[in-house]
């Protein structure tokens, strides 16, 4: 599909997806024509994604991305979340050549020392394993909420991603974080013990910390940096906002 295509496609599913709840998002999604992949972090709004999936769309690929420097409780909680739905989570590695060579240049944690380093790192941990999960995928199906700091309050529904060539869905783009404790506890969703000490946005243990009370939810990401945004390139650049042509139906990516 054409660029324009795909965005338009995106702005149409961003309207028909917004009166949904979030089982019926992951049905429409699933049903769609091309390969849809969930990535998952382990956070909280990422195992109600899977608990759903589970539930409600198996035809989904679920994936991590497992980095290296993952705290040990996320790791866990990989092998714990496949016993307790029966999935499988395909995890991303990032390759040794490409680690080798980041050491070479920044050192281990050179990506305390300036944010070039830190963006380097996240493409060699982050970014890079993420292109090889998404590979022949239409859809990709995130985590992301408005809530969760300044930089996603217009997070929609479903936007193109234009680099990818795919259409991204952020199935919990609506959800505050009291409506995702509540799911969580309802349905009995294994969730990661570091959320309880204080961590409600948790990434590679050395770039992570628990945020202090007031702080916004991802003020414990690469916390030394002064950008508010403070991203890892996953989820940026933004996508293009393009009209949508008319139609009845969603045209789906070939």
């Amino acid at each position: 599909m054409s660029a324009y295509d795909i965005a338009a496609a995106a702005a149409l599913l961003d309207r028909q997806l917004a009166p949904l709840s979030l089982a019926e998002r992951l049905a429409l999604v699933g049903g769609l024509d091309g390969r849809s992949v969930f990535t998952t972090s382990l956070g909280i709004e990422d195992q109600v994604i899977t608990a759903a999936i589970a539930a409600h769309c198996r035809g989904i690929d679920v994936v991590t991305l497992e980095t290296g420097r993952l705290f040990p409780e996320t790791v866990a909680l990989i092998a714990q979340t496949e016993a307790a739905y029966g999935l499988e989570i395909r995890r991303y590695h990032p390759e040794e050549a490409d680690l080798a060579a980041y050491v070479a240049q920044y050192g281990l944690n050179g990506f305390y020392d300036s944010v070039e380093a830190r963006h380097a790192c996240c493409g060699v941990r982050k970014v890079k394993p993420l292109a090889r999960a998404l590979e022949g995928a239409s859809f990709w199906i995130t985590g992301l909420r408005r809530g969760q700091s300044g930089n996603r309050a217009e997070t929609p529904f479903a936007e193109a991603d234009l680099e990818r060539g795919l259409i991204k869905i952020n199935a919990l783009a609506d959800w505050d974080i009291e409506t995702v404790k509540a799911y969580v506890a309802q349905h009995q969703v294994p969730v990661n013990p570091l959320h309880g000490r204080g961590y409600p946005s948790i990434g590679c243990e050395p770039c992570t910390r628990a945020i202090k009370p007031g702080e916004p939810e991802r003020a414990g990401r690469w916390w030394w940096e002064n950008d508010v945004k403070r991203e890892c390139g996953l989820h940026v650049p933004e996508a293009t906002p393009i009209p949508a042509r008319a139609s009845d139906k969603i045209a789906t990516p070939a």
